[in-house]
């Protein structure tokens, strides 16, 4: 089975990000990128799933800078990479730079995480499986490969899951806790520097997204209210009436 995942070089979570200077993105210099958090898990389960029924797992991945993230796909256990050199915070551009990409490719499963621990839009996996024309799950919990496809588990809100039957290709994304992804071993990095990772470059059409203005927003104080449940309940209604809510 060929497995294609989707990989992101993001912005390490627990850091305070910088806006750019025009104010429209963030600053690149001086922050600290790894790999996305939910694409640890896609490569996992695509390790998992090549055990089980043999292939071949190919990581892509879109960035100028994205190089560090793709060889550590390769040293978790992917077979090659493929590197798009292209920018973009369009979710959009980011599909049809990877659609591109892939073109001559066989692939059988695409598998990503559920989102990116920094932008947070997922919305890269699906468009893209609108663009191929595939069946796709999102929020997924557990796969299962059979002859006639593949039988997933999706986390829907309020505690809720839901079981559904996808047929070959498809794509999916992943929830975090769907596996235990490993630690890439020593010998895993040293074989990684000599996997193939192919460079393709991507001239986008003009963008969808317009990006008015990035800015952090603004902190206010909470409200405390005390007194009885009666007395709390009307002032509560107050308060969100002065608040424009109500």
């Amino acid at each position: 089975m060929n497995i294609l995942v989707l990989v992101k070089h993001a912005i390490v979570s627990n850091i305070p990000i910088m806006i750019a200077a025009e104010g429209k993105g963030f600053k690149s210099q001086g922050m600290a990128w790894e790999m996305n958090d939910w694409d640890r898990y896609a490569i996992e389960e695509a390790i998992n799933i090549k055990d089980q029924k043999g292939g071949e797992i190919v990581a892509i991945s879109v960035g100028e800078d994205c190089e560090r993230t793709l060889r550590t796909a390769l040293a978790m256990g992917a077979d090659r990479g493929i590197k798009v050199l292209f920018d973009s915070m369009d979710s959009q551009q980011i599909a049809a730079a990877i659609n591109e990409a892939i073109k001559g490719e066989k692939v059988d499963l695409i598998m990503a995480g559920f989102q990116s621990q920094d932008l947070n839009n997922a919305q890269v996996g699906p468009v893209l499986a609108g663009m191929l024309d595939l069946p796709y799950a999102t929020a997924v919990t557990s796969v299962k490969v059979n002859d006639d496809g593949v039988h997933i588990t999706r986390e829907l809100e309020g505690g809720f899951e839901e079981e559904d039957n996808l047929k070959l290709p498809c794509l999916l994304t992943v929830q975090t806790g769907i596996n235990t992804p490993r630690y890439a071993s020593f010998k895993g990095i040293k074989q990684a520097k000599k996997k193939e990772v192919k460079e393709v470059t991507f001239t986008p059409e003009s963008s969808n997204l317009d990006i008015r203005k990035v800015y952090f927003p603004e902190m206010k104080k909470g409200t405390k209210i005390e007194g009885s449940p009666e007395e709390v309940s009307v002032k509560v209604i107050e308060v969100l009436k002065e608040r424009g809510v109500l």
